[in-house]
């Protein structure tokens, strides 16, 4: 087992893959009994695509459920470049909310999770841009990494190498899986690897060829293997159809709830590497138990087990369960798939016990030095008795008595968090990105689904004469009103930390000049100063500090003076007497259908002086599927109010000077579908509306606009593009005169879903492309209706004004302003 002995640090993969969860979770005798199955098969498969939500969830439920094979997911992307359909985080945001959503549908159709170092850095239209992006050679490597660390059998990818046909990151998984396939038995290819690993040759390739709008019907001349993927599992009494779609609706940020289909289905894979097969994809894979000595043993205990297996009493069966562990420890392999078996066979046993343990604490966080309570429960219900109970933290041991019938053992535990201890950062975010791949230095790490520091124990006892050792996390447990039990990771967090309540702050006329910085401290008032990271003392200036005695906050206000033109990015700092310093901010991310996310960044801020012109009236804004850009507008001096349910009349709205719409609004917001007459009404009578980018399907209404339009698939994905003005257009000649210096700059893309086929009455003032693709005028057109206008546009504002881009936020004010 790997962990540290002085503050026990364990990771989110050592759980999922070897089978502890963090705390005992009790699962019916059928359950117990699919274990078995599970733990006789030992056939790998490795499923390959570029994001979260590309996989298959019904091959991926039916190969680990009713072949009982051991899958894994490797995902090349976490997933950061996508939109969110449930709030308003994106980019690095994004990409945690996506790998829990990602761990989630693997718990649900019972694979496993890995990912490379790569950044999703947003659509791509084939592999050529994207190997631009990404350094291929450092890709490969850790596609190779999992095959070597895997091991699978056979191969599986969503996508072919076919470019053009899809998104270019899911073309490249499939170019890398298979360059990967050919490399990853050669011990000359990344040897720095086999410090851990060994080479590792997996049989076939295949290609998971697939209709994404009907049934794939196969190609005559080529082959295909098709498994029926359709069935029932009666010990889990679901159909694969149901695991699927529970799995796939976990990537609720996408919007991917899904219906289980019924009856048979048939998934084609087509083989595209390695030795020929006569019968089924796994032809020669032999069964691992029977090529260790002693292994056929194993594989007897087993058999024996399955045939005599009590369902009614599943504690029965621990003295068998003991016999086949003893078995497998007298293997003595250092097989990384023999010590994973052991791993879940003791879950196997602890299941078949009904024993559950906890590790709580009674609050969320802490930093350190800080002195926690905690208390470990362990509650064995079986007649087996757990003897010689004991659990360790740190260097301290705590001993509990024996228990079984249904006693439970209660543990108080305090300790002191270690002053070195480091915070609950994902391992991902620890350093600055490496170009478009994530950084991360520690070879070991890489492709971990998601570890933060997390901090538990060691618990240890006896079943019999044989002894169980292995860590538990420990969490922070409560009882929700609504939701009943609720428990969260236990997060470690710096003892001061910043606040800052702008992200970008304007020195423009009309602007508000100031932030308000809040230090927060966990334990006690500090005395210290605060300054600002790259801004001279001379160029800001502390209007008040304010301390907050029952927050334990102090309050600074700062205004920003005169510092040139253009855009600075500053980093607030707090420096204590002690010359300690302090420029976190810690940020929470919180859904119901995930964990608790808890990460840091630095208290930056975008610091944007410019001459331009901001009437700042009246602004209506009309949410979405949620972004920032009511936080950019209102920092720019306009008085912006939310409209809501009831806000949708005539009078009401036209005390805006214009009205803008959030993103994806038309597809997730039923209200302001319902009450587009009201929004045409405010535009003919003088209105300006502005409605930011939609996806075509599904559409709430299909009359977006006065005039006919569609959306179409149309985007550009290469930020730095060119764009094609009409600098004469009234939007693009005042009042902020727009020149082709303020297309520069930009992050991620220009923009997605253009507007397609619109009226003649539509003027379209830019033109962009994506090297080698063709024109598009679609991302930006606007029309007169009555006294008003209509304005649609497909330009990524949503990325651009939060990340204070300069030419896009002149932009959107010569929207609101011509």
């Amino acid at each position: 087992m790997i962990y540290f002995r002085n503050f026990l640090i364990l990771t989110i993969l050592y759980i999922s893959a070897f089978g502890h969860p963090s705390f005992g979770q009790s699962i019916p005798s059928s359950q117990v009994y699919h274990s078995l199955l599970k733990l006789k098969e030992t056939k790998r498969v490795l499923y390959v695509a570029a994001h979260p939500d590309d996989e298959n969830t019904r091959l991926i439920a039916y190969l680990a459920n009713g072949e009982h094979a051991e899958v894994a997911y490797l995902s090349l992307t976490r997933g950061d470049g996508g939109q969110n359909l449930i709030g308003k985080e994106l980019g690095i945001e994004l990409g945690q909310i996506r790998t829990q959503e990602l761990i989630k549908a693997r718990q649900t159709d019972g694979g496993r999770q890995f990912f490379t170092r790569a950044l999703d850095f947003g659509y791509s239209k084939d592999p050529t841009e994207t190997l631009q992006n990404w350094e291929k050679e450092k890709v490969l490597a850790d596609v190779v990494w999992a095959i070597r660390k895997f091991q699978p059998d056979i191969i599986i990818t969503r996508f072919n190498t076919i470019p053009g046909v899809t998104h270019g990151h899911h073309t490249t998984s499939a170019i890398l899986a298979e360059e990967a396939f050919a490399l990853a038995g050669n011990a000359q290819a990344f040897p720095e690897q086999l410090k851990w690993v060994k080479p590792w040759q997996p049989k076939r390739i295949f290609f998971n060829a697939y209709n994404f709008r009907g049934e794939f019907e196969p190609e005559v001349g080529k082959k295909y293997y098709a498994f029926e993927v359709g069935g029932y599992d009666p010990l889990l009494g679901k159909t694969y159809h149901q695991i699927a779609a529970d799995s796939r609706t976990m990537h609720k940020s996408q919007g991917f709830g899904a219906t289980a289909g019924a009856g048979n289905a048939k998934d084609y894979i087509e083989q595209v590497g390695g030795e020929e097969y006569s019968q089924t994809p796994f032809d020669g894979v032999l069964n691992r138990w029977e090529q260790l000595p002693g292994g056929k043993a194993v594989l007897g205990q087993l058999d024996q087990m399955l045939k005599t297996f009590n369902f009614v009493q599943p504690d029965q069966n621990i003295p068998a369960l003991l016999l086949l562990r003893k078995l497998i420890l007298n293997l003595n392999s250092k097989e990384s798939w023999v010590i994973e078996k052991l791993e879940k066979l003791d879950q196997t046993i602890f299941n078949a016990l009904g024993l559950e343990y906890e590790y709580i604490a009674r609050k969320e966080i802490g930093f350190p030095g800080e002195s926690i309570k905690t208390e470990l429960v362990l509650t064995n219900p079986s007649t087996t008795a757990i003897t010689e109970v004991s659990f360790q933290v740190l260097d301290t041991y705590f001993i509990g008595k024996s228990a079984k019938e249904n006693a439970t053992i209660s543990l108080p535990i305090e300790f002191k968090i270690p002053e070195n201890t480091s915070y609950s950062q994902p391992y991902w975010l620890e350093n600055p990105l490496d170009g478009a791949l994530f950084s991360v230095p520690d070879q070991p790490q890489i492709g971990i689904p998601f570890s933060t520091q997390i901090v538990g124990g060691d618990l240890s006892f006896m079943i019999g004469d044989q002894q169980f050792k292995f860590p538990v996390q420990l969490f922070y447990k409560y009882n929700d009103q609504v939701d009943g039990e609720i428990k969260q990771s236990f997060t470690i967090v710096p003892e001061v930390d910043l606040s800052v309540s702008k992200d970008n702050v304007f020195l423009v006329s009309g602007a508000d000049p100031t932030v308000t910085v809040t230090v927060n401290f966990r334990n006690q008032f500090l005395d210290g100063d605060l300054d600002f990271e790259g801004l001279d003392p001379s160029q800001f200036r502390i209007l008040s500090v304010e301390d907050v005695v029952f927050q334990k906050r102090r309050v600074f206000k700062v205004a920003f003076l005169p510092n040139g033109s253009g855009k600075k990015v500053i980093t607030a700092r707090f420096t204590t007497t002690a010359g300690k310093q302090y420029d976190q901010i810690t940020k929470q991310i919180a859904y119901k259908h995930i964990p608790n996310l808890t990460y840091f960044s630095p208290a930056s801020i975008n610091l944007i002086q410019a001459d331009w012109k901001v009437s700042g009236e009246k602004i209506g804004y009309i949410a979405g599927a949620g972004d920032d850009v009511p936080g950019v507008l209102s920092a720019l001096g306009y008085k912006l109010t939310m409209i809501g349910p009831g806000d949708y009349s005539v009078d009401y709205l036209s005390q805006f000077k214009a009205i803008v719409v959030g993103i994806r609004a038309y597809n997730t917001n039923s209200e302001l579908a319902a009450n587009q007459a009201a929004l045409m009404g405010y535009v003919r009578a003088g209105g300006k509306l502005i409605v930011q980018y939609n996806t075509s399907s599904p559409l709430l209404t299909t009359q977006l606009g006065p005039y006919p339009f569609s959306i179409g698939r149309d985007r550009v994905t290469v930020q730095e593009s060119p764009v094609v003005a009409d600098f004469d257009s009234p939007i693009l000649k005042g009042p902020n005169p727009i020149s082709q210096e303020d297309f520069g700059g930009w992050v991620q893309e220009r923009g997605l879903y253009f507007a397609s086929n619109p009226d003649s009455k539509y003027q379209a003032p830019l033109t962009m492309q994506d090297p080698g693709e063709e024109a598009t005028t679609g991302s930006l057109i606007y029309a007169k209706f009555g006294e008003g206008s209509y304005l649609y546009t497909g330009i990524s504002f949503f990325r651009q004004l939060p990340s204070g881009v300069p030419g896009a936020i002149k932009l959107f004010i010569n929207l609101i302003e011509h």
